[in-house]
């Protein structure tokens, strides 16, 4: 835990202190900047824009999925082409077929393809379409994404600008379209505006591997097909790819000026959910890569790197671990060992001190730098997110024994709703999720480590208080929004147009 802890201030420092390598740097493209790169032109002088295929995977997204669709073929391009990747089993196929039809009369090159076997999931519907699309670059978006028009033009800047490319992708910044909904949303756009401003940014200027996020990105084809293609051996195969195209030579690009909105989980299921497939997902693809890892010819410090990040959310784990042990060790102590304890604390408290404060401080420097004015403002919510992270421990510690000894990747997406201010609804939405029997662990953890905090009150080791406090705090966080919201469903009236799911 304190290696990762300390990674979290490397990353930070690199970022904005550090030198970055003289890689691609991404700039909004103009003619001007295309022709010169030696982009070639058309009769008329202008630059010759090359066709992208927009590929939309899409599952039963009744709530998103038209919105995705107008902002897609609302981008400003004039060489796009938009496939829809829809394996839906719900009404959501009526309603795409609908919005194809209708923009291909407005002139909109665009494909639909339905799949009735959702074999490979995501990667398999991507694999599969990979055949039909038209000309080498290829963006990706997901059902709850809301790119803004010059998205595409932006996204394509590093390609034009250097014609014999070695980019496998282009990733940009997330956004968020409804992070004042609640509190909880607003914890999920500080992390995941650190991952982005900071762990991706650095990433990328260090020279270390990064990975492409499954969505908000433009791939170049000859790249996706030289690394083997998607595969879906993994729920991660949007990083799964990204490392497989470096290993084989090829850059991965992070633009963090270029911003596509999008939705964050309105309920504490959907981000377990989305957070359980992201650990074993990573999990997963480090089981499956480390070993070429280690036999690439690549620098020493990008294979550490890249170990830490694969491997991540290893430090959930450790902390779960830490909880369950607590209270039998201070159990089993018996009254002369109380000194001897007492110094271990202290060495243990000075370790995990930097541990625990890591990625706060990555999370505040992401805020400072995305908004110098106001970003400070941001501090009580980065302290609340060391509470959700720490409740969110057994969820995604359960997710990492699954990908270390698990087989199998069966994909469960995160539901969405199209919901953007505080007065909109879920609790009536079809999609949502069932009652998880995980609540009951949440809850006994924190009656575990409430346990723990007693005893280590009794026993005079005030120095553990602090950590075991963190634990209390968080299961009973993330326990009580979870059992609240599985009881509202319970109690709201279900639209009548909804199909079984």
């Amino acid at each position: 835990m304190l290696l990762y802890g300390l990674n979290a201030y490397w990353l930070t420092a690199a970022c904005r202190w550090g030198t970055p390598r003289p890689i691609l740097s991404p700039t909004t493209p103009s003619s001007f900047a295309l022709v010169g790169a030696g982009y070639p032109e058309s009769a008329a002088g202008a630059p010759v824009w090359p066709v992208v295929t927009v590929q939309l995977p899409i599952f039963n997204e009744r709530y998103v999925a038209e919105r995705l669709l107008a902002a897609v073929c609302r981008l400003d391009y004039p060489a796009l082409h938009v496939q829809v990747l829809d394996d839906s089993t719900d009404d959501t196929q009526a309603q795409l077929q609908g919005a194809v039809a209708h923009y291909r009369d407005q002139g909109v090159d665009i494909d639909y393809l339905h799949r009735s076997d959702r074999t490979g999931f995501k990667a398999g519907a991507l694999q599969a379409a990979l055949a039909h699309t038209k000309g080498d670059y290829i963006a990706i978006f997901d059902a709850d994404f809301l790119p803004s028009p010059d998205w595409l033009k932006r996204a394509i800047a590093p390609y034009l600008a250097r014609p014999q490319t070695s980019i496998a992708v282009v990733q940009t910044r997330w956004g968020h379209v409804n992070s004042a909904y609640s509190l909880l949303t607003q914890l999920q756009a500080v992390g995941i505006d650190g991952h982005f401003a900071i762990e991706q940014r650095a990433r990328c200027e260090q020279g270390y591997f990064l990975n492409f996020n499954g969505t908000a990105g433009l791939w170049y084809k000859p790249a996706i097909l030289d690394a083997g293609g998607w595969q879906h051996d993994t729920l991660a195969e949007d990083m799964d790819l990204s490392y497989r195209a470096q290993l084989a030579g090829w850059q991965v690009v992070y633009d963090n000026d270029t911003v596509a909105p999008a939705e964050l989980p309105v309920t504490m299921a959907a981000l377990k959910l989305q957070q359980f497939r992201w650990a074993k997902g990573s999990i997963q693809c480090a089981r499956k890569l480390l070993g070429r890892l280690g036999q690439a010819a690549v620098p020493g410090e990008v294979k550490w790197q890249a170990f830490l990040h694969l491997t991540g959310y290893l430090a959930h784990l450790w902390m779960v671990t830490i909880a369950v042990l607590a209270l039998p060790l201070l159990g089993l102590l018996p009254p002369e060992a109380l000194p001897v304890a007492g110094t271990l604390s202290s060495l243990w408290f000075l370790a995990m001190v930097p541990a625990t404060l890591g990625p706060p401080f990555l999370y505040f420097s992401a805020q400072q730098m995305l908004d110098p004015a106001q970003g400070w403002r941001k501090w009580p919510y980065i302290v609340w997110l060391a509470v959700l992270g720490t409740g969110l421990s057994a969820n995604n510690g359960r997710a990492v024994l699954s990908g270390l000894f698990g087989q199998g990747a069966t994909f469960r997406r995160t539901p969405k709703f199209g919901l953007r201010q505080r007065g909109d609804r879920w609790a009536d939405k079809v999609y949502r999720l069932p009652w998880d029997w995980a609540i009951l662990w949440d809850w006994g953890l924190c009656a575990w480590s409430g346990a723990a905090l007693v005893l280590a009150w009794q026993r005079h080791l005030y120095i553990d208080l602090p950590l075991l406090g963190l634990y209390v705090l968080g299961y009973g966080y993330v326990g009580t929004v979870s059992l609240w919201q599985a009881v509202i469903p319970a109690t709201a009236p279900k639209a009548a147009a909804d199909p079984p799911v």
